[in-house]
């Protein structure tokens, strides 16, 4: 088991005293006493889901060099409920201990970003990197930086908080054009969901030149051989984040909602659920490369079934970690409201990551998987000798 795999630190289970709807957090790991992982809102959520993606919360803020460890929330209440807003203010305040100074939280699955930070307004916390913003020697200043960050207008109409993580996202998918010298023009991809994720990677994909085929919402999927006209789809979205099917043009086919998953593209992207992909789907895989962009959308057995059928697999903690890497660089003055500043520097840390790890499956069937688990073990030991010299690893300005 990798290092940073071990068994989290604590595990929180909530009951809300008004409708009986049950939360989580897991705190998997504390780098300078803070953990960092966004809260999700969904009907069925489970510990041992919120167990999961805290450790990869750990991975990514590894793998990434992050000075924050792994935590992450949940709650099991359908978001689109009347109840779930006060649901989620009332699991805020029962965490207020931990909020208040060790975690750091923002949107996930059910939860924007801009409801989070209404409830944390609400709650007399000001914004969701609380705990993180309140250790700044100027709060106000370093507030400001993470709103202006947060709110810059990108083009499309879309605030850089909502892009960042798609983005970080499509870079990772260059990255394998790249790796594999495509030419991007003829580059196939099918996107499993069009949300924050789903969607955004779509688009600037879109953007480079691929041609996007295939995408799903909850609907169902709709195809194009010669490419979708992704910012119309994207634009006919409702407020559930479905594409509205009447603007559809008449040479764009509808099918099956798991058809996008086995479509033959070069690159499939699932970016909507956790566990997508499992074994019994695995024999009508046909793309080249999968990226997950949602969290563990793919099995671990079914990672390595498609491993052995040549399918590499570029694991969330590398592919998604755009929107948290990011977080982290405004907090501490790497970047700022300039969104341009932003890609730069997100494009060319992805850019320098999937190449090795697409040369270490090409090179001896390494997965992907293993070779980042591999750097996220080396800098996590890196980061516990720091701490334990009594380094400061970084601060927040």
């Amino acid at each position: 088991m990798a290092f940073v795999d071990g068994d989290p630190l604590m595990r929180v289970t909530w009951n809300d005293p008004v409708t009986g709807r049950r939360g989580y957090l897991v705190v998997h790991s504390l780098v300078s006493g803070l953990a960092t992982g966004g809260t999700r809102m969904r009907a069925g959520c489970t510990l041992a889901e919120v167990e999961d993606l805290a450790r990869g919360m750990a991975r990514k803020t590894a793998v990434f060099d992050l000075p924050v460890g792994g935590a992450k929330g949940g709650i099991d209440c359908d978001p689109k409920s009347p109840e779930a807003h006060g649901v989620l203010r009332r699991f805020v305040e029962a965490m207020r201990p931990w909020i208040d100074a060790h975690w750091v939280t923002a949107e996930d699955l059910g939860v924007p970003q801009q409801l989070i930070d209404e409830v944390f307004e609400e709650t007399g916390l000001e914004q969701s990197y609380h705990a993180a913003i309140r250790r700044a020697p100027d709060v106000e200043h370093t507030l400001r930086r993470v709103r202006a960050g947060l709110n810059a207008p990108v083009p499309g109409g879309l605030l850089l908080g909502d892009v960042v993580g798609g983005y970080g996202v499509a870079q990772s998918c260059l990255g394998v054009v790249h790796a594999r010298a495509w030419e991007p023009a003829q580059t196939t991809v099918a996107v499993q969901g069009v949300g924050t994720m789903g969607g955004g990677a779509a688009w600037y994909l879109h953007q480079a030149g691929l041609k996007i085929v295939t995408v799903a919402d909850a609907v169902g999927a709709v195809h194009h051989p010669d490419g979708l006209d992704v910012p119309a789809l994207l634009d006919s979205r409702d407020r559930y984040g479905e594409i509205d099917r009447t603007l559809l043009p008449d040479d764009v086919v509808q099918l099956p909602r798991d058809a996008v998953l086995t479509t033959e593209v070069d690159v499939l992207i699932p970016a909507a659920v956790s566990y997508a992909i499992t074994p019994d789907r695995v024999g009508d895989i046909n793309a080249g490369v999968v990226i997950e962009a949602a969290n563990t959308p793919v099995t671990e057995e079914a990672e390595h079934l498609l491993a052995a059928k040549g399918i590499p697999v570029i694991p969330d903690f590398v592919a998604n970690a755009g929107a948290v890497a990011w977080a982290w660089w405004l907090l501490l003055g790497r970047v700022d409201a300039d969104p341009v500043l932003s890609f730069s520097v997100l494009r060319e840390e992805m850019l320098a990551k999937i190449p090795p790890l697409m040369a270490a499956w090409d090179a001896d069937g390494t997965t992907p998987r293993v070779a980042a688990l591999n750097l996220a073990d080396r800098q996590t030991e890196r980061a516990r000798a720091a701490e334990a010299e009594g380094r400061v690893l970084a601060s927040i300005p």
